[in-house]
């Protein structure tokens, strides 16, 4: 049957009205908070507070702002007596620590002394990780650059991890693989493999959200990763301000407001079984914006 005028404008009009609709719900903004509906923990690198105090002070602060631990610098930046001090007073958790030298010492440089350095400096890290109450060491494994080649980052930084894998069988504490801007480990079937290689449960992945947004997505790496994961990074990443500004002014936006597609990303972490620790690693400052990073990592939990 051929429609007549009058049916257009009635079928436009209730076209009009539904879509009207759908767009005033999609553009309706998010809660400023909303209740966390999956058994994840929010943690952040400790260096990112800027407030005053002692350990204790700043662990007490952090908790106030909602957070339920930190990740520390080690080894040698804290003593394990005053971690655990500040932990019991505050009842905030250390949940793992990062390896503060392996972008200046690293695993594949081609000098053996440093390579061992490197691998001295992560077994300390292991063992401070465990007197603090930590549970795994956030490593990057290797740097590829003009005098280090992919192939040789990666036979050096296996054989070399390989040599701290007594310390983490002994102290329980696991080594967790991060992505990160190195040149290398570029693709998560790479990543997954390179961890497999160690045949060993003390070796995954502290998977950064944010670091892969610019070569791809999140969701991808969380899928083929698995239960490879070990931890996570919450970082946001904005395309279009490195397009504008350059490649690392894209982390300069605030959680909820770049190209991460959190919900996909939490369906994903909700597929592989994913019930571990979120830490943010962003822009730092004082008591008033550790409640909002917190505030904004609760939104996330709940996407």
């Amino acid at each position: 049957m051929t429609p007549t005028r009058r049916d257009f404008l009635t079928t436009s009009a209730a076209a009009a009205a539904t879509l009207g609709a759908l767009a005033t719900t999609h553009a309706a903004d998010p809660p400023a908070t909303a209740p966390a509906k999956r058994p994840l923990k929010k943690g952040l690198m400790f260096s990112m507070y800027q407030g005053g105090g002692s350990l204790t002070d700043k662990f007490k602060a952090l908790k106030e702002a909602g957070f339920d631990g930190v990740e520390l610098d080690a080894p040698g930046r804290f003593k394990p007596d005053d971690v655990r001090a500040a932990c019991a007073a505050s009842g905030l958790e250390v949940e793992g620590v990062v390896d503060a030298f392996h972008w200046n010492v690293t695993l594949s440089d081609p000098d053996p002394r440093k390579r061992a350095l490197a691998v001295e400096t992560l077994k300390n890290a292991i063992r401070e990780c465990k007197a603090f109450g930590g549970t795994s060491v956030l490593l990057v494994p290797a740097v590829v650059s003009k005098r280090v080649s992919y192939a040789d980052a990666y036979a050096r930084s296996q054989e070399e991890i390989r040599k701290a894998l007594p310390v983490a069988q002994e102290t329980g504490v696991k080594i967790a693989i991060e992505n990160v801007w190195n040149h290398f480990l570029l693709s998560p079937l790479e990543a997954a493999r390179y961890v497999d290689e160690f045949q060993s449960p003390l070796v995954g992945w502290h998977f950064d959200i944010g670091n892969v947004v610019t070569f791809g997505w999140p969701e991808h790496w969380v899928q083929i990763l698995g239960k490879r994961i070990l931890k996570l990074h919450i970082k946001e990443y904005s395309r279009a301000k490195r397009d504008k500004e350059g490649p690392y002014k894209g982390f300069d936006v605030e959680l909820l407001e770049g190209d991460n597609d959190w919900p996909t990303i939490m369906k994903a972490l909700d597929a592989i079984g994913y019930t571990g620790w979120g830490s943010a690693e962003v822009r730092g400052g004082g008591p008033d914006r550790m409640k909002d990073i917190a505030q904004r990592m609760d939104r996330i939990w709940a996407c």
